[in-house]
């Protein structure tokens, strides 16, 4: 260790990789530090795979730039690199990374994070997120000072698309989908969100005809807002699907909507009503075990709706809860039990015939499957899933802002010390803290208060019998959070 070489400001890794505002907490000396830290650890933790690492990235402002310092860095620490020739989604490094059985991917990316930020995701030979003991182990090492002797590697030059997407096409029924799309009683929109999907289900389908695209030259500003799934970024969506119903009504339109790295996804129906997945998550749950035959244990987070512990426990199958971020779903996929499909409510999605990884494209080939099996549109699938369990709740998530991290310090105080005990005149009935704080309350509703892991942002997510009421206890519990930091 060179205590000299410790760094002023440490390297902290979140829920998926390290992020941090370029030119700032993101800069490309700081990435040199964590690279080939990085991969030693990536090493010793996978000693049967290739010593070779896959290096990927997105379409942020520099990511070409830094993907390419990366490899280089690598290259002049032993290691071998295979570099993409294209920005592509995270998940196809993933998927590189496991094929070949190198020892992993370093993905240049943000994710869902505004445009002023930049990140590193850290992906093992496994085809998933590394567990919280290797990011650790690369944060010490690497806050600690440790640097690694200079050697020699190569680069190696690759289109992450090819067998990613030969692999993705073989797993649903094209042909299905490709008859609906070619006699016009299926559209499909996308909104890429100026992110690495970008033509990417057109490619997958093997077709363009009955795909119209939004968004999709790259825009390192992406439009101005966050690349997220989120309602209020999606009007021009939303638009285009009712002006379709409104002159086709017989059609099936449904809306995919990708993050700016492709493992997140969300839809709307032609109506351009918003579908989150927790009203796709049940729609999969059902199309897998009816459609495809499929069983095996659900794994949801604890933000996860309660409808798909009832779509479930009507197949007969096993729930298993788990803290949000999907690499503790990817954990409990690995651990050997029979798993149908895992899911968090922010977007990401992962299969028990592919990679522990979410990732969106394949979900929407999954929707599109079911969409062609059932012929029915989204919201159809789920008022019926509904009607079954007899389950209508609803639910909304949003984000506040706070000032700085010391804010953040306070709530968690406050939440620990003296939690509130009744919410929009609904009293606390359980209050827990496995990931956040989850109040449950009557009429089986529920709140949880997370803090994101590489932002000062507090974000509040719940599930209650009517849109109503949801809304109120997101005010309650807002103005609980704005009295607690006056």
């Amino acid at each position: 260790m060179d205590g000299e070489a410790k760094l002023a400001k440490p390297i902290k890794f979140g829920t998926d990789g390290w992020r941090g505002i370029i030119a700032d907490e993101f800069t490309g000396d700081r990435l040199d530090r964590v690279v080939p830290i990085a991969a030693q650890v990536l090493a010793e933790t996978f000693p049967e795979a290739q010593r070779t690492v896959v290096v990927g990235y997105d379409r942020r402002f520099l990511s070409p730039e830094f993907a390419q310092r990366a490899a280089d860095n690598l290259v002049g620490h032993g290691f071998n690199v295979l570099l993409s020739t294209t920005d592509a989604p995270t998940p196809a490094f993933s998927w590189a990374a496991h094929e070949r059985q190198m020892i992993g991917a370093l993905v240049i990316t943000a994710s869902h994070n505004p445009a002023i930020y930049s990140g590193l995701k850290i992906k093992g030979t496994f085809g998933g997120s590394v567990a919280l003991p290797v990011t650790q182990a690369v944060e010490q090492r690497v806050n600690g000072g440790e640097v690694l002797p200079p050697g020699a590697g190569a680069i190696t030059p690759f289109d992450p698309w090819e067998s990613y997407g030969a692999a993705l096409g073989q797993k649903v029924d094209r042909s299905a989908i490709r008859a609906l799309l070619e006699t016009g009683r299926l559209r499909v929109f996308v909104d890429a969100m100026h992110g690495v999907t970008a033509g990417g289900l057109a490619r997958l389908l093997g077709s363009e005809g009955g795909i119209q695209e939004l968004h999709t030259h790259r825009d390192p500003l992406f439009g101005g807002h966050p690349p997220e799934p989120l309602p209020q970024y999606l009007n021009q969506l939303a638009a285009a699907l009712r002006s379709h119903q409104e002159q086709h009504p017989d059609c099936l339109c449904v809306g995919f909507i990708f993050d700016g790295d492709g493992d997140r996804i969300a839809a709307m129906d032609g109506a351009g009503t918003f579908l989150s997945s927790q009203i796709l998550i049940p729609i999969l749950i059902e199309h897998l075990t009816v459609g495809r035959g499929w069983t095996g244990e659900v794994i949801k987070t604890i933000s996860g709706s309660e409808l798909m512990g009832h779509v479930a426990k009507f197949h007969h199958l096993p729930v298993y809860e788990t803290p949000v971020g999907y690499k503790y779903i990817a954990e409990r996929m690995l651990s050997g039990v029979p798993v149908l499909l895992g899911g968090e409510e922010s977007g990401g999605i992962g299969y028990r015939d592919h990679i522990p990884e979410r990732d969106a494209l394949l979900s929407a080939l999954y929707l599109l499957e079911a969409i062609a099996r059932t012929e029915l549109d989204l919201s159809q699938q789920y008022r019926l899933l509904q009607e079954r369990s007899q389950f209508f709740h609803a639910y909304d998530r949003t984000d506040v802002h706070l000032r700085d991290l010391s804010a953040r310090d306070r709530l968690l105080e406050l939440l620990a010390s003296q939690p509130p005990t009744e919410l929009a005149g609904r009293a606390v009935t359980e209050l827990t803290a496995p990931d956040g704080y989850k109040f449950r309350l009557a009429d089986d509703a529920w709140l949880l208060v997370r803090f994101s892991g590489t932002e000062p942002l507090l974000r509040l997510y719940c599930e209650a019998p009517t849109p109503a009421a949801v809304g109120e206890l997101l005010g309650a519990i807002a103005q609980w959070v704005t009295t607690a930091l006056s």
